[in-house]
């Protein structure tokens, strides 16, 4: 990858949908991505309307920052379940079947270092830290490794 395309993946993080995601006419869109960035952490949410629980979707976080979330929206159980076949005349939610959505955070995280919470709403929110990197000292220690215990050189 050359420095102009590093560059262009930073600005606006390329989004990759697939399954019901890509082909959903219908109702609020699957796979919208909203990001935010603090000092430490990245913050992103995933619309999944549709996907009643959080069972039903996975993710995975690499440390890059590359993120893929897969899932399934099923049926409306009370549509299943029921005696009668009902005729759907205006369809608000995405239909069922499963579906990719993948993207790019800004920078590096720490996959090990993230809390999801998949909200009613149908929202899938997450908070990871940004990888960092430790400073070290010309003895080779790290920058911040005084705790107090000894006194200071």
């Amino acid at each position: 990858m050359n420095p102009n395309e590093s560059a262009k993946s930073h600005v606006k993080p390329d989004i990759i949908l697939t399954g019901t995601a890509k082909t959903c006419p219908n109702g609020p869109p699957l796979g919208l991505v909203d990001i935010g960035s603090s000092e430490n952490a990245y913050l992103f949410r995933v619309a999944l309307p549709g996907v009643r629980h959080k069972c039903n979707i996975k993710f995975d976080i690499q440390r890059e920052g590359r993120v893929r979330i897969e899932g399934m929206i099923t049926e409306s159980e009370a549509l299943k379940n029921s005696l009668k076949g009902y005729e759907m005349k205006v369809q608000q939610l995405p239909s069922p079947g499963p579906f990719t959505i993948s993207f790019n955070l800004p920078g590096p995280v720490d996959p090990r270092l993230c809390s999801p919470q998949f909200r009613t709403d149908g929202i899938l929110e997450v908070i990871v830290m940004k990888y960092q990197i430790p400073l070290v000292s010309a003895e080779g220690l790290p920058e911040n490794w005084y705790n107090g215990s000894f006194p200071a050189p």
